[in-house]
C-alpha cells in the first residue's frame, strides 16, 4: 500500500515530529515502540508488516 505521503503528512498522522521520521529514514535514530505503534496506526498496517525483515542471505 503506498500512501505518498510527505514526511511532513506521516508525522502529523502519526502525532510524532517531522524531525523523527527524517531521522528513522537516515538510520539515525533508535525507534521506541511507541513511535513504531503510532507509525503502524497512521499508516494502518500491523506492527509486525512495518518491523518484519526478510532474512539476508
Amino acid at each position: 500500500m503506498e500512501k505518498n505521503w510527505s514526511q511532513q503528512e506521516l508525522a502529523d498522522t502519526a502525532n510524532i515530529a517531522k524531525t523523527t521520521v527524517q531521522r528513522i529514514e537516515n538510520a539515525k535514530f533508535t525507534v521506541s515502540l511507541d513511535v513504531l505503534i503510532s507509525l503502524s496506526e497512521a499508516l494502518q498496517i500491523p506492527l509486525r508488516e512495518l518491523i518484519d525483515f526478510p532474512p539476508h542471505e
